[in-house]
């Protein structure tokens, strides 16, 4: 896996549906569509750097829109909050 120059074009854009909405309230959780060859370490670096929070876990599957990656924040941070900052909700 060649490294990306800048770290902050893995993440594409996010992701919200209802399922979404839920999991960003019962467990911290926010989704993004990042580029398809992106490992998650790297994707929890561009989060992390991107967003200025910390992530906890990240989660990942390919599907019809591309690969869509699920991250966990940590408890100090809400994902309610960062979504409303991005303008998301």
């Amino acid at each position: 896996m060649k490294p990306y120059r800048d770290i902050l074009s893995i993440v594409l854009y996010p992701i919200i549906s209802e399922k979404v909405l839920n999991n960003m309230e019962e467990k911290n959780e926010l989704e993004f569509v990042v580029v398809r060859n992106a490992n998650k370490y790297q994707i929890k670096k561009a989060v992390e750097k991107l967003l200025g929070v910390k992530v906890v876990k990240v989660r990942t599957r390919i599907d019809k829109r591309g690969k869509r990656a699920v991250v966990r924040l940590a408890p100090e941070y809400s994902a309610s909050e960062i979504a409303a900052r991005l303008g998301i909700i």
